[in-house]
């Protein structure tokens, strides 16, 4: 099994601005997320990785970064372990989550949860 990438806010900076990236989810469960997004990605909850790479019918090498609230939160590794277990190949980890990009002066985009449901 292939094992996740971990990557710094920099490579994921990279990443985005060279379009290297063709998902990108904020891995929060229900109880956690509040709304709060990086720019560019969605919101994909733990329990519903398996399900959403099954409605996308996501190629075993697509680009997938992951993360969540910053590195105390397990999530984003567990989804990205998830994905892996799945047989995806080419999955990052954003350990820094939201705290890292938001501590770099970087803003969020921020979504009621009736239109992330």
């Amino acid at each position: 099994m292939p094992t996740p990438t971990t990557i710094t806010l920099s490579q994921l900076t990279t990443a985005l601005r060279t379009h290297d990236v063709d998902e990108f989810w904020n891995a929060l469960t229900d109880d956690y997320f509040a709304g709060e997004l990086i720019p560019g990605s969605r919101w994909v909850p733990l329990d519903r990785v398996a399900r959403e790479t099954s409605s996308l019918g996501l190629a075993k090498d697509a680009r997938i970064v992951v993360y969540c609230s910053g590195p105390s939160c397990p999530n984003s590794r567990d989804a990205a372990n998830k994905l892996a277990t799945l047989g995806f190949t080419n999955v990052r980890l954003f350990e820094g989550g939201l705290e890292a990009w938001k501590n770099s002066g970087r803003g969020v985009e921020v979504l009621s949860r009736a239109k992330a449901a």
